[in-house]
């Protein structure tokens, strides 16, 4: 039953290519294949965007509906979108035409997630050679064929591994590496495993001291001397854990509160700087790594990056995102706030010297990145907004700026 299929079959060329692209896994300059980009760090590389936004924003392109409940952002590689929904009876993985924002094919990934902050899923799918990795709400994680959406394998983490759901529902987008899904259960078995990208066989579980639950943040990857490692927000702290095998090596928790860990942590050179809300604020970690171990030590705790879950990004030595209701920028070898507007909580993504920011109320708005000065471009106000917060992260992608707002996709051009 979980793996019930609708697709929606077109025979437009442009369709057909957009999928052998995507089927041969080829990822290209305009791809945005996962949760806060290629590399996880919120920041794009495409330039030749506007300057400045004219009045009632930039020019909409298309608006899709039919995606459902649920506060997935999306990912975007080849002709096609991806992201998730509850819809009817299930939670489903969804693939939009990249141009038409035409429903492609959806696929069954589980029971429909329920929630009084709002129901369906939180996190976003991942697309990696070929495959898209969705995780849903109640822990059910669908590896499918990313131009037809067929079903390769499926698992309920939770279960597999002895976990149990938290608060607001399992929200972690996967990360995909070396062939491996990484991926947090948090249960009494597993606190992060790693399963065979192909069949979804356990390559390794690792038991973090504590057994920490989930939180609501997503993995990143982190090259420390000769050390992998994958750095994961646990509801107790930050850890590191070897990407070979899974061993716990490090350990911090000045970023961390009791009720709900968001934000992914920022991987800069051998520091992490990790967040969180609930009055709880920002730490960097410096980490030294000698043969196959890796420590850490705490460089400072600053209150003036209390980030709930709107994300951040790091630019030149500055961290830019929401501290609870202050849009800020920090320097991050200190801490303090460069410039702080209040008003402003909601989340964030970086390209062509500009920030795109994304009021949880709906409006969105153009700034400049400039550490030293808050300097708005432009902004407009979500057309078609649904009655829950706008709390799905905004993306850009092929000079275009994709908005999420739960059963609709509003998609506008930020080109010259």
């Amino acid at each position: 039953m979980r793996s019930i299929k609708v697709r929606i079959l077109c025979g437009c060329f442009g369709l057909v290519a957009g999928l052998m692209l995507v089927g041969h896994g080829r990822l290209g300059a305009a791809d945005w294949n996962q949760f806060r980009g290629p590399n996880r760090d919120n920041l794009s590389g495409e330039t030749g965007f506007l300057d400045q936004w004219p009045d009632g924003g930039p020019e909409r392109l298309w608006t899709a509906t039919g995606l459902g409940k649920g506060y997935a952002s999306v990912a975007v590689v080849g002709d096609l979108v991806y992201s998730m929904g509850n819809i009817d009876d299930g939670e489903y993985v969804i693939a939009l035409d990249r141009n038409t924002g035409g429903i492609v094919w959806k696929t069954r990934n589980g029971g429909a997630y329920h929630d009084g902050t709002g129901d369906g899923p939180r996190g976003t799918p991942t697309v990696v050679d070929g495959k898209v990795y969705a995780l849903g709400g109640n822990g059910d994680l669908t590896c499918c064929n990313s131009a037809t959406g067929d079903v390769v394998w499926q698992k309920n983490i939770l279960n597999e591994f002895g976990g149990s759901n938290i608060t607001w529902g399992i929200s972690e987008s996967v990360l995909v590496d070396d062939g491996k899904v990484i991926c947090s259960p948090g249960g009494s078995r597993a606190s992060v495993v790693a399963l065979d990208a192909e069949n979804s066989s356990t390559k390794w579980v690792s038991k973090i001291p504590e057994s920490p639950q989930a939180s609501y943040a997503s993995p990143v990857i982190a090259q420390i001397g000769k050390v992998k490692q994958y750095v994961v927000f646990t509801s107790k702290g930050i850890v590191g854990v070897r990407a070979g095998d899974g061993q716990p090596m490090w350990g911090q928790n000045k970023s961390s509160n009791g009720t709900a860990n968001c934000a992914t942590p920022l991987v800069v050179g051998n520091q992490i700087f990790s967040s969180s809300g609930y009055g709880t604020g920002a730490e960097l970690v410096e980490l030294r790594s000698q043969g196959s171990k890796t420590t850490s030590q705490l460089a400072y705790h600053t209150r003036d990056m209390k980030n709930h879950h709107g994300g951040m990004f790091h630019l030149k030595g500055f961290v830019y995102g929401s501290n609870e209701d202050i849009l800020a920028c920090v320097n991050i070898r200190t801490g303090k706030p460069t410039w702080r507007e209040r008003g402003r909580k909601g989340s964030v993504v970086y390209a062509d010297n500009k920030i795109v920011f994304r009021n949880e109320g709906g409006e969105v708005e153009l700034l400049a990145a400039n550490s030293q000065s808050y300097q708005k471009l432009g902004s407009f106000a979500q057309p078609d907004r649904s009655d829950r917060p706008a709390w799905s992260h905004p993306v850009i992608a092929g000079g275009r700026l994709y908005l999420r707002d739960q059963d609709k996709l509003l998609v506008y051009s930020l080109q010259k």
